[in-house]
């Protein structure tokens, strides 16, 4: 079973990355702002989650360990498979997932491509607890973004990403894009935030 891939970056798309570790490729299968964050020739560590089936070996992959500890969670839900559990690690930054699902937010998870009400319910009811290890390392998440709100939990970042969403992009890469903005710590305003935005998603079709 592999758990862990170190080596570098040969292709990427929304969802799915290729590694090279070795000389060999690996399709690793990963949250989208991880494959939008990273280019070919970037070098990359992931904590690996390895699903055996009868007709395929898929391996998902995460730069965050709490990341790859709440996906496993959420898949020991009922109902919730493997792209579901990727769908809220892509649509919902981990701070604001720990959060949601702490709060029974059903609000914000029905967001989710793919999560209905009853999924929600289920989601909290299962994980409100078991989540409560990933709150320190969510809080540090928000503390090294300097404080600022992420994405879906109101204010500029939230009109951007919004303004974003209006021109067209996916939810997803509007959120990767915005948080990517705020990070250089210089986007304060929202017009700003668009602006490196829209810079951030040109670079990555």
């Amino acid at each position: 079973m592999i758990a862990h891939l170190k080596g570098t970056v040969l292709a990427t798309r929304p969802g799915r990355l290729v590694v090279d570790v070795g000389g060999v490729g690996y399709a690793v299968f990963a949250p989208t702002p991880t494959c939008l964050g990273h280019a070919a020739g970037d070098p990359i560590t992931l904590h690996v989650h390895t699903l055996v089936r009868e007709d395929a070996l898929q391996l998902f992959g995460f730069v965050d360990p709490d990341e790859l500890a709440l996906f496993e969670l959420a898949t020991g839900v009922t109902g919730v498979g493997p792209r579901l559990a990727l769908a809220l690690l892509s649509e919902v930054p981990l701070p604001d997932l720990v959060r949601a699902l702490r709060e029974a937010d059903v609000a914000r998870l029905t967001k989710v491509s793919g999560v209905g009400r009853k999924t929600a319910d289920r989601l909290c009811l299962e994980l409100k607890d078991k989540v409560l290890a990933l709150a320190p390392a969510a809080a540090a998440m928000a503390a090294a973004s300097g404080g600022a709100a992420a994405p879906g939990s109101g204010g500029p970042l939230d009109d951007a990403v919004s303004a974003l969403v209006n021109l067209g992009y996916t939810r997803a890469r509007a959120e990767a894009a915005v948080r990517s903005a705020a990070a250089e710590g210089e986007a304060a305003s929202l017009e700003e935030l668009v602006r490196k935005g829209l810079a951030s998603l040109a670079r990555t079709p």
